[in-house]
């Protein structure tokens, strides 16, 4: 394993989504998630010398982990865009699209990045710190109503409203500037049982809301649909029941609200067939990659 990529993250899922994913070895591939560059790598190692690979992170440490490698193409951009880079590269269509919508273990463990209640660091989460509104930026100046949805619809608390009632007090004495201040204003309102668990939806929450991450997982996917040629696969690992509800409605139908429309005839206009049951990481995995245990794989073929 190269040492960026055992700093970075150990890749989930590994083989079953990359043997999922590549049919021709001469093809034209995406990794949207390159991150430490681990599926990336073994995509690489199964295509022949005509195939190509483009890797895409909007997180300027990814850049540090991309392949000097003539089959391979780093984008540095969010996934969402893929169309318009597939565009300027002059791929017209793509054999086949990985996903792993998971955060690396390199972010959590980052302590400046602000991702993790381990560490008392400012509080940003932004994945491209170039650009966008911070976690801070939206616990300051977001009010009651707003920190309430967000908590309730990314997060699934249901003590969403007393949360965001909490922060907003809690913002009156003090601007929340690190992860110790939001925790310190959050961990009353949780309760000590469930503590680690719903603190950790708190920060799904706002590092979803932060980066846009349903509205660009929802762009990504309608753009792979136009691109992927028929018998294309695209290949998706999800974490949280968030993102796995829109990744298998839109598997299902090809859309994000899971509605199979049907023709004047009755004939089912769906664009997707789906590759066999959702895989998910076995025990042996699981033990040595704890990220793995809330992993979902889904594979779809293009029609």
């Amino acid at each position: 394993m190269d040492i960026n990529e055992a700093t970075y993250h150990v890749p989930v899922l590994l083989r079953q989504s990359v043997d999922g994913l590549i049919g021709s070895p001469d093809g034209i591939y995406a990794d949207v998630t390159f991150g430490g560059g681990g599926h990336s790598r073994e995509i690489l190692s199964r295509l022949s010398d005509k195939g190509h690979l483009y890797g895409f992170d909007q997180d300027a440490d990814a850049l540090k982990n991309a392949m000097d490698d003539s089959r391979f193409t780093f984008v540095y951009s969010n996934f969402r865009y893929i169309r318009n880079f597939m565009r300027y590269y002059g791929v017209e269509h793509l054999d086949g699209v990985l996903a792993d919508l998971g955060v690396s273990w390199h972010h959590f463990d980052d302590a400046g990045r602000g991702f993790s209640f381990r560490f008392d660091s400012p509080v940003d989460m932004r994945m491209n710190q170039k650009e966008g509104r911070s976690a801070a930026d939206i616990l300051n100046d977001y009010d009651e109503e707003m920190l309430s949805r967000l908590f309730c619809l990314y997060g699934e608390l249901p003590c969403a409203a007393r949360l965001a009632r909490a922060i907003v007090k809690g913002r009156g004495q003090i601007k929340i500037e690190t992860t110790g201040q939001l925790c310190a204003i959050a961990g009353p309102v949780l309760g000590r049982e469930r503590v680690r668990k719903d603190m950790a939806k708190v920060f799904q929450a706002l590092r979803m809301e932060v980066n846009h991450e349903t509205e660009a997982l929802q762009e990504m996917l309608h753009s792979v649909t136009g691109l992927l040629k028929p018998g294309g696969r695209l290949v998706v690992i999800t974490y949280h029941s968030i993102e796995d509800r829109i990744v298998k409605n839109f598997m299902k139908s090809g859309n994000v609200g899971g509605k199979v429309e049907s023709d004047f005839y009755g004939n089912r206009n769906v664009p997707y067939r789906l590759i066999g049951k959702p895989i998910v990481a076995d025990a042996a995995e699981q033990e040595a990659n704890p990220r793995s245990r809330s992993a979902k794989l889904r594979i779809a073929e293009r029609i």
